[in-house]
């Protein structure tokens, strides 16, 4: 018997696009889906992926919600949606986007971009206007003011000129790796930036180490859905953040002990206001400046709207802006980031080294696991076999009454009156011979 292949859904940045489009919060798609907003904002996220009958449902909705927005873009089009000449005479071009740097083997800052995205890396609409839009999950308005209403076309979503297709675009790769050197290939790319964005995150470069190695050990564990992903840097990015930020880290003993500042003051100026920030404004602040992702993006990494999003954005530049001046442009911002990280020398495990060590933990894990049902299995085991079958209730005490003693009630024979018992048994109970009268 042959099971049919799963119904195509977009990637998890083009589901939330198409629902901001079609003015819908998550609560209602996931109402007409028939599960909760937190399904919903997993799915969007790209954390868990539909199955079965819901995955379906979740598909023909998405499809729907597609061409009714190119519906809505071939109406806003001035010849009925027909191609009117390049992207560039109705979008802003394509730039790459910002990475932070890494540093070379002889010492110097590299300064490193990613592949062009189609549409600026900021937002189409001011950073105020979309913090005073309201929140598409909650309903409530996260800006400082009220703000310009804005028109069809001008959110977060697709552009007029940008085309939107439901099924995702398959990712060329080399067919011929293995899943290990697949793995470590991604690992020597990516890990040494991930260090150094981590550090911005904590400001201790140990833990910003083991993050990291912790995140591709989870990877290496769950390998089969990060190698289908569309982006398997920010599957990785997403887990070390989240282990970096975790309140339990203060908990660990080497938190006692602080770590030496950078050598620069200006760096140690900039690492300590980034680190009075809040966790969720810092994470925004490094996604959206450091690493150069866009709004919707940040958004959906850090699971907040992207109204919410610019607001932790806004407050965090505000509070950089008010200790270093200086650093109230963007740009400077970006630049000053990625001096801060690459300034440190921060170094990677191997990647045999971190896969070796993820399949230690999840043999240890698996052992572990195996041993603790062998004991619960052998203490049932145990309790079943030397319980009572049958009740027996207790003999209460006697009570003096006007004098008379208490009725001894018969009980267990002491160890004398067992061998008194078994020596009688024993012994041979002949009386005296019979008399029988004989005859003379």
């Amino acid at each position: 018997m042959t099971r049919r292949p799963a119904t195509s859904l977009p990637p998890p940045k083009l589901r939330r696009r198409l629902r901001e489009a079609a003015a819908l919060t998550q609560t209602q798609l996931a109402s007409r889906v028939g599960v909760t907003p937190g399904t919903v904002r997993a799915w969007e996220s790209g954390r868990t992926t539909p199955r079965g009958r819901k995955r379906e449902a979740y598909a023909k909705l998405l499809k729907t919600l597609a061409e009714e927005d190119a519906a809505r873009q071939a109406e806003r089009s001035p010849e009925g949606g027909r191609d009117t000449g390049p992207a560039s005479a109705s979008q802003p071009k394509a730039r790459p986007v910002p990475v932070v740097v890494a540093v070379g083997p002889d010492g110097d800052a590299k300064h490193e971009t990613s592949e062009a995205v189609d549409g600026p890396v900021l937002p189409a609409k001011p950073l105020t206007e979309i913090a005073a839009e309201p929140d598409t999950a909650t309903g409530q308005d996260h800006g400082p003011g009220p703000g310009p209403e804005s028109g069809p076309g001008s959110g977060p979503g697709p552009g007029p000129g940008r085309r939107t297709e439901p099924g995702p675009e398959p990712v060329p790769g080399p067919a011929a790796l293995t899943p290990a050197q697949a793995f470590d290939a991604l690992y020597e790319f990516s890990a040494p930036a991930l260090v150094r964005q981590t550090y911005l995150l904590t400001g201790r470069r140990e833990q910003a180490r083991e993050s990291v190695e912790r995140a591709f050990q989870t990877a290496w564990e769950h390998w089969p859905e990060v190698a289908r992903d569309r982006d398997p840097v920010g599957w990785v990015r997403a887990t070390a953040y989240e282990y970096a930020l975790s309140p339990w880290q203060r908990f660990r003993p080497r938190h006692r002990h602080p770590e030496p500042p950078p050598a620069d003051p200006g760096d140690r100026t900039l690492l300590n206001t980034l680190l009075r920030l809040p966790p969720r404004h810092r994470r925004a602040l490094v996604l959206y400046d450091g690493v150069g992702l866009d709004l919707p993006e940040t958004a959906a990494e850090t699971e907040a709207s992207t109204p919410a999003t610019a607001n932790r954005l806004l407050h965090a530049r505000e509070a950089v802006a008010g200790r270093l001046p200086a650093l109230a442009d963007p740009e400077v911002l970006h630049q000053r980031l990625a001096e801060l990280a690459s300034n440190e020398r921060l170094r990677a495990g191997p990647p045999t080294t971190v896969r070796r060590g993820g399949e230690r933990r999840a043999r240890f894990r698996t052992r572990a696991a195996i041993a603790f049902t062998v004991a619960l299995i052998g203490t049932t085991a145990l309790t079943v076999h030397t319980a009572p079958t049958h009740y027996e209730p207790p003999v209460s005490p006697g009570v003096t009454v006007r004098g008379v003693p208490p009725r001894v009630a018969q009980g267990a024979l002491s160890d004398e009156e067992l061998e008194l018992r078994q020596k009688l048994r024993d012994q041979a109970q002949d009386g005296p011979e019979r008399l029988s009268p004989k005859a003379e």
